[in-house]
């Protein structure tokens, strides 16, 4: 089967079938290895890509303007005081005079309908590079690196998400994991449950591609034969700072810790987080925190993330081939 991706959007993961999404991961594994042998070819020479950032970023930016310029493309960053998007102009009204300059839009920021509405407008495929409701690039990233590792087919391959499992890289996560047909855990306290309508869409795709989706507060029950754990920061980006107390005490018992990697009976299962983590003092909010709480990491310990179990950088490495094979299958020639 033919795949063509030229001029399509992702916004989101449904945007792609699992035959498109298969497709970029092999297009990626590509990619990847060409960059590393030194033998990539350029597909996008010509191209420009505006970048728009109303929320910060290290590894989105880093990725798109990296993966831009590999294959001989522009990029130009606009970041939160740079645009007037929103604010002075309408979001439709940036989008079609972005869409006359640029050959792709990549957004991060906060609504969903902000990325949709420059879509709609754009003319040009439009990229969402993080909202308040999903991360795409990250989830196709993550699945990439758990089937890079595994080398099983990703119908084989069993992850469990552990904490706030409300946010957008668990929507994203799961919401892949369930599209691709994976064995899909989350151990949250019910308070921190995805929406009941996002649960719905995963089961729902999971009878059509055979996933299993488990939905549990007890960590034992999810983590078991688990081939990845997976975590995020309990408190996410634009979230009041004194979330930290309630926060902490919903979610210490889903910590990524020694016993939670042993509770899994799984000698060779992984660690995966899409960074940053707030895993010792070694930063100005950790050590905040300890003095707070006394803790020394939160989501995930130290000794879990700096284990040879973590593939975090491996992971944050590939958001770079994953965004990479997206330009490429979208804007290439």
């Amino acid at each position: 089967m033919t795949i063509d991706l030229h001029q399509r959007h992702y916004l989101r993961e449904l945007d792609f079938t699992a035959a498109e999404i298969h497709h970029l991961l092999n297009l990626t594994a590509e990619l990847k290895a060409a960059k590393k042998a030194g033998t990539e070819t350029p597909r996008l020479a010509g191209r420009h890509l505006a970048l728009i950032f109303e929320k910060t970023s290290t590894r989105t930016r880093c990725a798109f303007e990296t993966a831009a310029a590999d294959q001989g493309a522009t990029t130009s960053y606009l970041g939160p005081d740079s645009s007037h998007l929103g604010h002075r102009e309408s979001v439709a009204d940036t989008a079609r005079v972005l869409g006359r300059m640029y050959d792709g839009i990549e957004y991060r920021g906060f609504a969903q309908e902000t990325v949709a509405e420059l879509a709609r407008h754009a003319g040009v495929p439009v990229y969402n590079g993080l909202t308040d409701a999903c991360h795409p690039t990250q989830s196709l990233c993550d699945v990439f690196t758990m089937h890079e590792h595994s080398g099983r087919p990703l119908e084989e391959v069993s992850f469990c998400y552990l904490g706030d499992a409300r946010n957008n890289t668990a929507n994203s996560l799961i919401t892949m994991g369930s599209l691709l047909g994976m064995d899909v855990r989350v151990a949250a306290p019910r308070a921190l449950w995805p929406s009941p309508e996002r649960v719905a869409e995963c089961l729902l795709l999971g009878q059509q591609s055979g996933a299993r989706f488990t939905l549990t507060e007890d960590v034992q029950e999810a983590v078991a034969g688990a081939d990845y754990l997976y975590t995020d920061v309990w408190v996410s980006m634009g979230e009041p700072a004194d979330s930290w107390r309630d926060r902490i005490a919903q979610l210490l018992a889903y910590q990524v810790n020694g016993k939670a990697m042993l509770a899994t009976g799984n000698p060779d299962t992984a660690f995966l987080h899409c960074l940053p983590a707030l895993h010792n003092r070694a930063t100005q909010l950790g050590e905040d925190l300890f003095r707070q709480y006394g803790l020394d990491g939160l989501e995930v310990t130290d000794k879990v993330f700096e284990s040879p179990a973590s593939l975090v950088f491996d992971q944050a490495e590939n958001r770079l081939h994953t965004i990479k094979a997206v330009l490429v299958a979208t804007l290439g020639v």
